[in-house]
């Protein structure tokens, strides 16, 4: 039994030592041993274990007390007796160590295992800021390439704004020519008008003057 207790106490400490020691991928083998132990049927049969040997510690510290007890009434404790107390101490003292230390490494594989999940996420975390600042980047450069166009667009309407007005003051200019070339026609039909009033009445002064010629020849 005690041999036995020695041998699962070097384990055990085996185990906490990798654990604590990060060797090669000895501690990724043993996390993920003790993953695949508490997957099943595995956390029933290490309570079970663990429930048997703390019996046994129960029972070998009720042994110790009753040899105390025993050797205090008696005032001695025969040599029997210091061998048995010396074995159940030993005996309680392995299996106390043995439980205390396998209760060790059952919060140290929970907290690894958190830590491992929490990098773990901490590197998605970082991936996902990464991408989102390679989205900002490229909306910068959208939003700069938007702004470029905008004052290419604005400087565009400007100018077209300004080739607008020089129309529009052509266009009035034009208006106001053809305003005056229409006066201007209007004032040559009136006088066309009246040159042909006065060429007709110097017409008919020319055939009454002609009329009274031929009357003074006859």
């Amino acid at each position: 039994m005690i041999q036995l207790l020695f041998l699962v106490l070097f384990a055990e400490g085996a185990l906490a030592f990798l654990l604590l020691v990060k060797i090669g991928p000895l501690r990724e083998l043993v996390i993920k041993s003790l993953d695949q132990l508490k997957m099943g049927k595995g956390p029933a049969t290490v309570k079970t274990i663990a429930g048997t040997m703390f019996v046994i510690l129960l029972s070998s510290l009720m042994s110790i007390v009753k040899i105390q007890n025993k050797g205090a009434k008696l005032g001695t404790m025969s040599p029997m007796d210091q061998v048995l107390w010396r074995t159940h101490l030993l005996e309680a003292s392995l299996i106390g160590f043995t439980l205390f230390l396998g209760f060790i490494i059952d919060r140290m594989h929970h907290y690894l295992t958190k830590l491992i999940r929490l990098r773990s996420n901490a590197g998605s975390s970082k991936e996902e800021v990464e991408q989102l600042q390679k989205e900002k980047m490229q909306l910068q450069d959208k939003e700069e390439k938007a702004s470029k166009e905008l004052k290419r667009l604005q400087e565009e309407i400007s100018t077209l704004s300004v080739n607008l007005k020089k129309l529009k003051s052509e266009c009035e200019q034009k208006d106001k020519q053809i305003e005056t070339a229409d006066a201007h026609v209007i004032a040559l039909q009136k006088q066309s008008a009246d040159l042909l009033l006065e060429y007709d009445r110097l017409l008919e002064d020319n055939q009454n003057l002609q009329k009274q010629a031929q009357g003074y020849k006859s």
